[in-house]
Parts: structure tokens; sequence; C-alpha cells
């Protein structure tokens, strides 16, 4: 798919649209926010110890909250804790405005902030989880991400300024007034979107069935490695982002001479490259293989902040630290990407608030390290020895990660992969999910007259056709001639009745030429058919009327 077609696709799915249009809103008054809670605090108490209790107080829940936002995320609707969380957040910006306008005390003014930050935290695990579930094909996932990053550093351009315009005008309790606002129109958009459980439900019982057919997949499992390397990555780059926020000040008052004016510009560097990466970003997430493009943005950042270590004027360092910024964006949205096609849907919400908790505590240690490191050997070392760091981290993350998340490295797996894709049996799954979950199966070959699979046996397999013909044929009772009921070819697929009611095989399937054969084990499949809400009912209820019938009658429903 061409980037111009990834992104014509985007703007017709109306849901994710309003999500981000919804998100980019209250992101610009999220930054609105912090600019003037940090104002309002210098303003009460020109104590540098209490701003960094204030900035403590915005890092210390991410680290003990991420995880269970995340149980939370899997296992409630992620639209309703969205809405939760950010009707709440309205709710304290509307107290902080009244206590701003009425001179209330500076306690309850940092108290209300910590427990906005803790509202906050449920944020990144839900959102991340929740935007999957609205994309129509995976393939506009890694575009989805890319937008989403690109409107955030937006509005981090955006909210800052008018928060400077309303500080000069003294206009600290609007700030506070319009966040809330922004928190009601994100709370609109959020109510009439769709609902997403990571949990699968099950459908009532068709007409005439006795009893209904439970679905019950393996548990949710994280893919370790993968997920391993995503989360060296994040730590790696969290540890030098954070180290880099505090720099600036040293770097624009001594290296670059540009006083503390030159602090603000370097920040708006950080704003800039943040931004042009996340729009970089787009032309690379509709790849199938994400590896190079990680790689690539990993270098970027390395090189970044070399070229900052040494620069001695503020233009140069400007620029340095505009491509670290990109390169760093372009890690983000690609990891995220990789992190939503890695790992299954009712895991996702755990996952993310895992490497969350890590990445913050990753950012802290940077944030306090490197200014203490750069004081005693220097700018230059310090960044050096970091951007030799995030390259180390980066090449690690990205081979523990391997072909995860990418399309089937088999060029014939992968297009079987997108014909299979059409069956009635994996009608909603996009091509992409099937042809990486047909990649861990395994191909089996049988010479002619060979018996697959048999009737009366336990189902453990779910079987695609690669190459050859095979012989459906059933017993209507035991002892009886067993009754030719179909041919199947390449692409057909069987196994898959009795792997989701649990009974046993109803039908023979035999090889009538030497045949070659993808198969998926039992959880794989289950995992895979399983992946979304809305997908297991629609199949228990396709199978419940399931019939084998005569090969004149059309494409088989259901076989063994």
């Amino acid at each position: 798919m061409s980037v111009l077609a990834a992104y014509r696709r985007l703007l017709h799915n109306r849901p994710l649209v309003r999500l981000l249009g919804g998100e980019f809103v209250s992101s610009i008054g999220d930054w609105l926010y912090l600019v003037a809670l940090l104002v309002l605090v210098y303003q009460a108490s020109p104590d540098p110890v209490l701003l960094g209790v204030v900035g403590a107080a915005r890092v210390l829940p991410y680290v003990l909250l991420s995880i269970p936002a995340g149980i939370v995320a899997d296992r409630f609707d992620r639209r309703l804790v969205l809405l939760v969380t950010d009707v709440a957040r309205g709710v304290i910006m509307l107290a902080l405005a009244v206590l701003q306008a009425t001179h209330g005390p500076l306690a309850a003014i940092v108290g209300l902030a910590m427990v906005a930050t803790c509202f906050s935290t449920f944020f990144g695990p839900t959102i991340g989880s929740y935007l999957p579930s609205l994309v129509t094909d995976e393939r506009e996932l890694g575009p989805a991400n890319s937008a989403w990053s690109s409107l955030d550093n937006l509005a981090f351009v955006i909210g800052p300024a008018i928060a400077g315009l309303l500080i000069a005008i003294g206009g600290l309790t609007a700030a506070f007034l319009l966040n809330a606002a922004s928190f009601g129109i994100i709370a609109i958009v959020l109510w009439r979107l769709p609902t997403a459980v990571a949990r699968p439900t099950e459908a009532p019982p068709a007409t005439g069935a006795a009893a209904p057919i439970e679905v019950r997949p393996e548990p949710a499992r994280f893919p370790v490695r993968p997920l391993a390397g995503l989360a060296v990555i994040d730590v790696v780059c969290g540890f030098a982002i954070g180290g880099i926020g505090i720099l600036t000040v040293v770097l624009a008052t001594h290296q670059l001479s540009a006083g503390e004016d030159g602090t603000g510009y370097l920040n708006a560097a950080i704003g800039v490259g943040g931004l042009l990466g996340a729009i970089g970003s787009g032309l690379v997430v509709v790849r199938g293989r994400l590896s190079l493009p990680l790689i690539a943005g990993v270098v970027a950042f390395a090189v970044g902040l070399v070229g900052l270590g040494l620069s001695s004027a503020l233009g140069s360092g400007f620029v340095m630290l505009a491509i670290a910024s990109a390169g760093s964006l372009l890690v983000e949205v690609i990891s995220t990407t990789l992190l939503q096609r890695i790992v299954p849907p009712a895991a996702r919400g755990r996952a993310i608030g895992s490497i969350q908790t890590v990445g913050t505590l990753a950012y802290a240690t940077g944030a306090f390290l490197l200014p203490v490191l750069a004081d005693r050997l220097g700018v230059a070392p310090v960044l050096g020895g970091t951007a030799i760091l995030v390259v180390g981290g980066g090449l690690l993350g990205a081979a523990l990660v391997g072909r995860s998340g990418s399309e089937a490295g088999d060029p014939e797996l992968a297009a079987v992969a997108r014909r299979v894709a059409g069956l009635p049996l994996f009608a909603g799954i996009p091509a992409f999910r099937v042809a990486t979950t047909l990649a861990r199966g395994a191909t089996l070959s049988m010479p002619a007259g060979q018996s697959i699979i048999r009737q009366g046996d336990s189902a453990d397999r779910f079987y695609v056709i690669l190459d050859g013909m095979v012989e459906v044929s059933r017993s209507e009772a035991p002892g009886e001639a067993a009754r030719r009921i179909r041919s199947l070819g390449p692409d057909d697929a069987f196994g898959e009745l009795g792997l989701l009611t649990g009974a046993a095989r109803s039908a023979t399937v035999t090889a009538t030429t030497p045949v070659r054969l993808l198969a998926l084990d039992a959880a794989v499949f289950l995992e895979l058919v399983t992946a979304g809400p809305e997908l297991a009912p629609r199949l228990l209820a396709l199978h419940r009327g399931a019939t084998i019938v005569p090969a004149a009658s059309g494409p088989p429903a259901a076989i063994a």
C-alpha cells in the first residue's frame, strides 16, 4: 500500500479521525495547563525545591500506577476508561481554576495536580490499546500512530504558546478553564465512539441450539523476546530524552553562549524535530518490515546527540537537537506500531503499562544522572557516551524484536495468507495478521493415501493446503462405510470446527495426491480467531449452524 493510499484510508475512518481530533484538542489543553501550573507554583513560592517536588509528582504516579493502569485497560471497556479519566481530570481543572481565582492554598493546588497526574497515568496504556480497535486494517496502525504523534507534537508547540499569551495578560484562571473545556470536548467525542473490551464475549445461542458453545482460547501471553527488545529501546531512549530535557539549560547558557533565552529556543527545537520526525514516520510505517526504519531512527537520534555535544553556536545546536528529537520520535512511532502488531489485543494494556513503567524510571534516571555527569566530565563526552548507549541498546532491541510484527518473511507464505484471509472463516481479520500467524505454523508433507485427520480423534491442529488435493469423508454411524463429502485444494483450510467447539473430529481428511500443508497448533489458531471481541461471537454463530454439504453446494462452511 502506498503512503498516500494509506492516509486516504485513514481519513475515511471517521471514528479514528474523531478520536485523533479530540485528543489533539485535549493535548493542547494539557500543555497549556502544565505551563500554567509551573508558573502558578513559582509565583506562589519561588523555591526551586518546590518546583522539583511538582516535577517529581508528575513522574512518580507513572512509576507506581502504569502496570495497574494496563490491567484496567485490559479488563474494562477502554473507551469507558478514557471517558472516566478525562471527565475526572476536567473536574480537577475546574477545581484548580476556582483555587487560582480565589487565591487558594498552594498545598491544595499541588495536591490536586498530583491527583490529576494519577488519572493521566491511565491514558497511555488505554489509548495505545484502544486505537488499534478503531482501525479497519492493521496496515492503518502505523499511519494512525504517525498521525497521533504529529498532532501531539503540534500541540506541544501550540499549547505553550497559548499559555504564554494568557500568562502575559494574567489569565492563569483561563488556562485551567480552557483545559477543562478540552476535556469536555474529548469526553463528547469518546461518548460517540464504539466500545472496545479486551475480553472476547459470548454470542447468544443460535435458534434451536441446546446450549451456547464457548470458545476458550489460551490466556493472552506476552511475546517475551520481542517485548523485551522494545523495552530495551524504550529504556535507552527514555534515559537520553530525560537527560536532554535538563541539559538544555546548561547547553544554552554555557556551551552555546545563548543565555537563558536560548533554553526556550532549544526546547522549540525539540518540538520542531519531534513534529518532523512524527510526520516523517508516516513515510515508513506503511511497510511490513520496520527493522531498518527503526535502526535508522536510532542512528539519527545518536548523530543528533553527538552533534549537539560538539556544537558551539545556537544555530548548529538547534539543528542537531532537532535531528535527535526527530530520530527519537521515529523510534517511538515505530516501537508503538510494532508493539500493537506483536502483542495480542487482550494483553496490550499490560504490555504498554509495563514498558511505560521502565521507560519512566529510565527517563527520571537520565534527568538526574546526565546533568551530574556533564558537570564533572563535560557535556560533549556525556552526550557522546549517551549516543553510544542509544545505538547499542537500539541494535540489541532490534535484534530481539527480529521479524516480529513484520509480514511473513516467506513471499510464498505471504501470498497464501492474503488469499486465505478471504475465506469466510477469517472475514474481518486483516491479511497482515493472518500472514504473521501462519508464519508461526509448521509445513508438513504427506504422500497420497495418507490420512491427515480421522473422524472421532481429538482436535489439535488447523490446516491450510499449500499444494495438492485432499478428500473429506464421513461415516454417519459406527461401522458404516465412509461417504465422500468433497475435495479440497490449494488455499483451502480445514480442522477449525473441532478447535472452536472442543468436540472430536467430525470427518476424515485423506490426501488424494502428494500434499503440502501448513499446520497451526490449537493455541495459535485460537489466538488468531479470537483476536477481537466481535469476531469470536460471529465464529460461534457461524459454526453452530454449520453443516458439511456436498461439493456441488459451494464452498465449505466448516470441516472437522
